[in-house]
């Protein structure tokens, strides 16, 4: 079967699944492959549930007219989406960074549907499976899609953006994260920056943080940048009020409060409202979108419970993240401020390091308790509360239960420290 032809078949039938617990009535179900399951055994499961077609690429499992059969199912998933963006008239914005990915693509598709018809990754399926499911969810009235790319080595944004072929695109930051993958910080900033590699390339736009040194350099003269600022000129000027614990700021005279906590979110808010300002969207329209956005998935949301206020920022950590959490949590105005972190995964060689360094500067800023958790953290050499695990951890607390005040939990997604608010 041709791409054309799959296209059409796709038109017709336009939920994609690729989880026979997940069919829906005349889906395309796509047999994946991973490392402990083989799709093209479910494919006439999904078949009987409701499915419309199933698209296999292992030919013994081809029993029935629906079961289409191609070489690769994965590259098919990915050609076909590719496809589909091509005959779409959407915009496509994507993006990438070591930190703040998904919060700032929730802030822009906030802000952009205001004005227009958009779609953007759900959640953070941001990965050679998830783009591709994100492309196919473009329907045709989407003006803007708004793509989330991850990586955790170089090439991976290269690829992805091979398959969505962005119009615009925009890099957070370049951080500490995926180490291990990366190969060090250099090969976190090659890495992202294939992002800009192939826009570049493509004569394509893109938004910028004008403050960020590494993002300058790598852009050099390029014509098509957009950029924000909180001090050049020839930029689009925003300023920073204060992080208290929400986010505030001021653009063209107009104070837009957010319920972001920490200034590591100020620039996040800060490419929401360039691309805003870029596609028209009223100033006023971007103030109440900044405004009504609500963090979820354990991602700096704050949450009042028994005498506590905890900010809990547990869905994901690394060096770039926990340090701007721990120093964010420090200059905030509180009587009482209790620090509870967890490891940083992906780090590879750099492990020890980073985390003796974090744990000295968790020393350095003089919390009124400190609990530092997981393997990693309890090797550092440092006089602060260590344990080996969560389960220590939770023993300590049931029998000495946190002080009122103001708690910051944040570690990497393996460690799960949300499960200390079961402990409050």
């Amino acid at each position: 079967m041709t791409m054309e032809h799959l296209h059409a078949l796709f038109l017709e039938h336009l939920t994609i699944s690729t989880d026979t617990r997940k069919i829906t009535d005349n889906c395309l179900f796509f047999a994946l492959k991973g490392p402990n399951f083989n799709g093209n055994e479910f494919a006439n499961d999904a078949l009987e549930k409701g499915a419309a077609y199933a698209i296999i690429d292992e030919e013994e499992h081809k029993t029935s007219e629906r079961h289409i059969l191609c070489e690769d199912v994965l590259q098919t998933l990915q050609q076909l989406s590719t496809y589909h963006r091509k005959n779409s008239d959407a915009k496509v914005i994507s993006l990438t960074g070591s930190n703040g990915k998904t919060t700032t693509k929730e802030l822009i598709n906030a802000v952009l549907s205001k004005k227009y018809k958009t779609i953007a990754t759900k959640g953070n399926l941001n990965n050679h499976i998830g783009v591709p499911l994100t492309l196919l969810s473009i329907e045709k009235d989407t003006e803007i899609a708004i793509v989330e790319m991850g990586a955790n080595h170089k090439k991976e944004i290269e690829f992805l953006s091979n398959i969505a072929l962005p119009d615009f695109g925009y890099i957070t930051n370049f951080g500490k994260a995926h180490l291990e993958g990366f190969g060090g910080v250099e090969g976190v900033i090659q890495g992202k920056s294939e992002l800009y590699d192939h826009l570049m390339a493509h004569d394509k736009h893109i938004f910028m943080n004008a403050d960020d040194p590494i993002q300058l350099e790598k852009l050099g003269a390029y014509i098509k940048k957009i950029g924000f600022s909180t001090k050049d000129l020839q930029y689009y000027n925003i300023k920073f009020i204060e992080a208290n614990p929400y986010v505030v700021l001021e653009v063209e005279g107009i104070r837009m409060e957010t319920q972001l906590i920490g200034k590591y979110n100020f620039f996040n808010c800060c490419a929401a409202i360039l691309m805003g300002k870029y596609f028209n969207v009223p100033l006023e329209d971007i103030k109440t979108a900044l405004a009504s956005y609500q963090p979820q998935n354990n991602r700096s949301q704050l949450i009042e419970k028994n005498g506590l206020n905890i900010i809990l920022d547990a869905y994901n950590a690394n060096p770039t993240s926990m340090r701007a959490a721990l120093e964010n949590f420090s200059a905030m105005q509180a009587e009482n401020k209790t620090l509870i972190i967890g490891d940083m995964f992906e780090l590879g060689p750099t492990a020890a390091k980073e985390h003796q360094a974090i744990a000295d500067l968790a020393k350095e800023l003089k919390f009124n308790a400190i609990f530092l958790v997981g393997e990693n953290f309890f090797e550092t050499k440092t006089t602060l509360n260590k344990f080996h695990s969560f389960d220590v951890l939770k023993e300590h607390l049931q029998k000495k239960p946190l002080e009122k005040g103001m708690v910051l939990i944040k570690g990497s997604r393996g460690m799960a420290l949300e499960r200390v608010l079961e402990l409050v």
